[in-house]
């Protein structure tokens, strides 16, 4: 994969409310932009972060794995990158969780060395991430609401409903294998629970994909 730098335009369309010139430009200097296929996997679990993402366009989700179950925590999208990178670069510790692309993604990439300077001379820096935290904070209670207080198929359901919106799509393109991956689930779990919604009503199963009523 090419690596090329990032120009004005496409750090100004990710960091809008950017104010600080110097970090502007050593963002400029040190940060690399590289371009994913779909279904690359960026970060692997225990591995030890040398770069920071942040998400100029596409899609990326990250997982955490318990013994032969995965578990989506949370996307990243344009502007945003993961927190639980920036954590584990921040402690020198492995990352607990890996991350893989859902569509083609361009993903600027700042080397974690440089990102610690930027830590301890930017408060904007500082901003960008503790946001970011607060954000992720909220998703992962949200996961374990669900996971503890929901029933499946209305994890289905929400599950659903937050692509439409991440995609904007109307009929989603999935397999049931794939529902089943991210909501750490059995196949014939969410086979069977998609043929129920699909009986109420509630969604329709296109040869094309699965669409939300």
């Amino acid at each position: 994969m090419d690596e090329t730098k990032i120009t004005n335009e496409e750090l100004k369309s990710i960091l809008p409310g950017f104010y600080e010139k110097q970090l502007f430009e050593k963002i400029i200097e040190n940060g690399v932009v590289m371009d994913f296929e779909r279904d690359t996997e960026i970060l692997r679990e225990g591995q030890f972060i040398k770069m920071i993402p942040i998400v100029i366009n596409g899609l990326i989700k990250v997982y955490n794995r318990y013994e032969d179950k995965d578990l989506l925590l949370y996307y990243i999208q344009p502007g945003e990158s993961c927190i639980m990178s920036f954590a584990a670069s921040i402690q020198n510790e492995p990352s607990r969780v890996y991350a893989i692309t859902e569509e083609p993604s361009k993903v600027l990439l700042i080397p974690v060395e440089v990102s610690s300077e930027f830590v301890k001379q930017f408060p904007y820096y500082n901003d960008l991430f503790f946001k970011l935290y607060n954000q992720r904070y909220a998703d992962l209670i949200d996961t374990i609401n669900h996971l503890l207080f929901h029933k499946m198929d209305q994890r289905i359901i929400n599950y659903l409903k937050e692509r439409q919106i991440l995609k904007n799509q109307k009929i989603l393109k999935l397999t049931h294998k794939q529902i089943a991956h991210e909501l750490g689930t059995a196949r014939e779990v969410i086979s069977r629970i998609l043929k129920k919604l699909e009986n109420d009503n509630k969604i329709i199963q296109h040869q094309t994909g699965i669409e939300v009523l």
